[in-house]
């Protein structure tokens, strides 16, 4: 009875409209990732959320009631914002890397590892997520080469050293991803073509699976000069809640949370989001 408005942005849905089969959200053994947010988008109508298909292009968080602006000219006031504008996997952006996205390339082992197992596969990255995506796949892959441009990891020296124990994994030094090798009939990846960076000698390894691990940047572009962030980007919160460092202006899910990144504990800091603001407007007789 709070009179919520969504506006939904550039992707309404975000990442899990562009993954495909679902296995870790409760309820549902598998479900795919676009069914599930519809789902979600009729549950929060019928809750009576007013759901807005615009992308909000300027936030003005310097006074109450706050203002949004539309890409479609329109304002939209509010006593209290949530903002849950998620994260964007980072890509390479090479063409053969986009014509198989979801055909064997993905940047979501806890998403998309399953459907690889007993395959070959090769992950490309140096850092956390690299090594973290890496060693998970071991528990699918029969085999996994780890490709970095450099010839030392940044991730944890404790993560490395799991990862260097692990006898599935095979790191590949020196190396960056040229091409994404595959078929279109049924489509899939055949292997990838890696350049040496220093002799330019290129290298074809047979794989079926391609997981881009370059990190994670969070959509913070309507508020990256106004709230307090970490880590990269994030949006910090106050421990335990999901109040930024304006009063007023909350934030849930990927946006804020560098950690987990899963889609249960983003919708567990969206109830969060919603009781955090609704406590702020009960003190400030909105």
């Amino acid at each position: 009875m709070l009179n919520p408005i969504l506006v939904q942005g550039i992707e309404p849905g975000g990442q899990l409209t562009t993954t495909t089969e679902v296995e870790n959200w409760p309820g549902d053994s598998e479900v795919q990732g676009p069914d599930l947010m519809i789902r979600m988008q009729d549950h929060a109508k019928a809750m009576g959320c007013e759901i807005i298909g615009d992308i909000i292009t300027n936030l003005d968080t310097s006074k109450r009631p706050f203002t949004a602006t539309g890409d479609s000219g329109t304002i939209y006031t509010a006593d209290a914002v949530i903002l849950a504008t998620g994260a964007r996997a980072k890509w390479l952006g090479l063409p053969s890397e986009e014509a198989f996205k979801g055909f064997g390339v993905s940047a979501c082992a806890t998403c998309d590892g399953f459907f690889y197992r007993g395959q070959e596969i090769v992950v490309i990255g140096g850092g956390n997520t690299a090594v973290e995506e890496a060693l998970f796949l071991t528990n699918f892959a029969s085999k996994v080469t780890l490709i970095h441009r450099r010839d030392e990891l940044r991730a944890e020296k404790i993560l490395q050293d799991r990862l260097m124990k692990n006898p599935k994994i095979e790191p590949l030094w020196f190396h960056q991803l040229e091409e994404v090798v595959g078929e279109d009939n049924p489509k899939g990846v055949e292997a990838v073509r890696v350049k040496h960076v220093e002799t330019g000698e290129i290298t074809e390894i047979p794989c079926k699976g391609v997981f881009v691990a370059i990190g994670h940047a969070p959509a913070n572009e309507l508020v990256k000069d106004v709230l307090e962030l970490h880590n990269g980007g994030y949006v910090k919160v106050e421990a335990g809640s999901t109040r930024t460092s304006i009063p007023g202006i909350f934030a849930a899910g990927d946006l804020t949370d560098h950690v987990y990144r899963q889609a249960v504990t983003s919708a567990g800091m969206g109830c969060m989001a919603a009781l955090d603001a609704e406590k702020f407007l009960a003190e400030h007789d909105a």
